[in-house]
């Protein structure tokens, strides 16, 4: 017997529209991308303290291009993959034995994260080694309550489910990875308004990508959660947390 289809979470239509839209946003030259930068960054830092220095890379979700620029000098064969341009996560893939692969917070709507990060491990030569950065449980706090706050006695679904650190772990172990490791930062934002969060959110491609996405916010309820959101600052700004999950592994 087959094994059963995992949920469908996220709409695989409503995913590919928010990251061509997080792209188009990207082309703008003051395009919001901390948490990008902060995820690359962070990569950047542990091949370095691994002194692991792969031949062949896969990247998937560099936007822009700046970690392919940072291994460019060492790397010898570089693959850029993109989800908005139809590459599949929940695939097996067509290319493998990659020496390093880096997945850019993209692997948070997959329906399949298991089966993703199988995929992964299986495109990995031996002694490949695996990073993966992604938003995690409890991000953006204080928009979650504005928009509980905005539908009042009828909440909707608005932000998506997000994997905690310990699940991160016990989903590399299931994938058969070697040393697994998953880690948990904080990225605190000060957002002035509602619409500023919401903007920086659209332009880093985190829209509700949900298969069932609720009803659209009205009015009434887009005035009551906006106020929400104001009455949370300090001195004018409210602080949003991001975190931000990095799991690694290797592949024996």
């Amino acid at each position: 017997m087959s094994p059963a289809p995992p949920p469908l979470i996220f709409s695989p239509h409503r995913r590919l529209a928010v990251r061509r839209r997080m792209l188009a946003a990207q082309r703008t030259p003051d395009a919001p991308r901390y948490l990008l930068d902060d995820m690359i960054e962070d990569v950047t830092e542990r091949l370095a303290f691994l002194r692991h220095n792969p031949a062949r890379v896969l990247l998937v979700g560099d936007v822009g291009g700046q970690l392919e620029g940072s291994l460019a000098a060492t790397a010898t064969e570089i693959v850029s993959e993109e989800p908005a341009r139809g590459f599949q996560e929940e695939q097996p893939y067509a290319q493998s034995d990659f020496n390093f692969i880096a997945s850019l917070g993209t692997l948070d709507t997959v329906n399949d994260l298991p089966g993703a990060l199988v995929h992964m491990r299986q495109a990995l030569a031996p002694g490949g080694l695996l990073i993966a950065s992604f938003i995690g449980a409890g991000s953006v706090p204080a928009l979650r309550a504005a928009m509980l706050a905005g539908d009042a006695d009828r909440p909707a679904p608005r932000i998506h489910p997000l994997v905690d650190v310990r699940a991160g772990a016990q989903l590399l172990q299931r994938a058969g990875f070697a040393d697994p490791v998953a880690d948990l930062r904080h990225l605190d934002v000060a957002f002035r308004s509602f619409k500023r969060v919401v903007h920086d959110l659209r332009a880093q491609g985190m829209s509700n990508a949900l298969a069932d996405p609720g009803p659209t916010l009205g009015k009434a309820a887009l005035a009551r959660a906006t106020q929400a959101y104001a009455d949370a600052s300090v001195d004018g700004r409210t602080v949003e947390r991001f975190e931000i999950i990095t799991v690694s592994g290797w592949r024996r």
